[in-house]
């Protein structure tokens, strides 16, 4: 029953971050849809839904079966984000496939040393606005943490794999080729994400 919990909550995380991307396609401010996109990652804290590129920044801090739930909720952030953008697409809101196709081009055609990179330091803000948000003692430090943690990352043109899974999927783009980036993707945000954390045990 646990794993099935992980599972249905980790659709749920993918649908939360779909649904920001969503947002953030639909304007054309990139600062303003960066800052809308944060509703993604605002409603799984809020809700304690399973965001992988979240969990895995503690995964040295858990034992071998927390590890395990991480792939489990990589699955199911895909599956949600899949979902969400498949059925978009059957809607008016189609429209924005096309911006999306337009950001795919240019991220598919990145290097894959570059999605590394860029998937390394998305993740450092994540954990920022995750880790900000559980453990800042003021409300409004909480989400702050998260506002800042995903506007930044988003503005800066960094890359994180569940968004990523969204943006192929309204783009109708998923190829091989697609895979491979997000495997890469999704590699360098679990290093981004356990670098802090890594730093902060050495220290303690």
């Amino acid at each position: 029953m646990k794993t099935l919990k992980t599972f249905l909550y980790g659709i749920w995380g993918g649908a939360c971050i779909a649904i920001g991307g969503a947002a953030f396609l639909s304007v054309d401010s990139k600062p303003l849809g960066a800052l809308f996109f944060a509703v993604g990652l605002f409603t799984i804290c809020t809700f304690g839904f399973n965001l992988f590129t979240g969990k895995i920044c503690y995964v040295f801090e858990n034992d071998g079966k927390y590890a395990l739930n991480t792939v489990v909720i990589w699955l199911a952030n895909l599956l949600g984000a899949w979902l969400v953008g498949e059925a978009l697409r059957a809607t008016r809101i189609v429209t924005i496939a096309e911006k999306a196709v337009s950001m795919c081009q240019t991220k598919l055609g990145d290097s894959l040393w570059s999605v590394f990179i860029l998937g390394v330091f998305c993740n450092i803000l994540i954990f920022i606005g995750v880790d900000g948000y559980k453990n800042n003692p003021h409300e409004l430090g909480k989400y702050l943490s998260l506002i800042f943690g995903v506007t930044v990352f988003i503005v800066c043109g960094f890359e994180h794999c569940v968004a990523n899974m969204f943006y192929i999927s309204m783009a109708g783009m998923w190829s091989g080729e697609a895979l491979i980036f997000i495997l890469v993707n999704t590699l360098g945000n679990a290093v981004g994400g356990v670098l802090i954390p890594l730093l902060r045990s050495m220290y303690k």
